[in-house]
């Protein structure tokens, strides 16, 4: 194997590592959202799975119960956003090794 492929081959196994350890760290954080004005407030993992969901008291009226889940959905993706936004800063930070060019 040429010395170039070798060197291509173990900069793309480098990057693998650092995207597998960046995506360990991502899992493990918690994100959380807020909506109403903090009516409802949500926090996620980076891994995907909801951890709570808390609800001031004054939102949950039994005649409107559409509005605890429109506010329950829009906190959920702001939680969502941020955990998106900063696996976006963390990746795109990668250092891609001169393999790009």
């Amino acid at each position: 194997m040429p010395k170039d492929m070798q060197q291509l081959m173990a900069q793309a196994q480098q990057m693998q590592q650092q995207m597998m350890a960046a995506q360990e760290t991502l899992a493990a954080k918690t994100y959380e959202g807020t909506a109403g004005g903090g009516a409802v407030t949500v926090v996620v993992k980076g891994s995907g799975e909801v951890l709570s969901v808390v609800f001031e008291p004054e939102v949950l009226d039994p005649n409107d119960p559409e509005m605890a889940g429109d506010l329950v959905v829009a906190a959920l993706n702001l939680a969502f956003g941020a955990m998106s936004a900063d696996a976006e800063g963390s990746m795109g930070g990668m250092d891609m090794g001169g393999m790009l060019g």
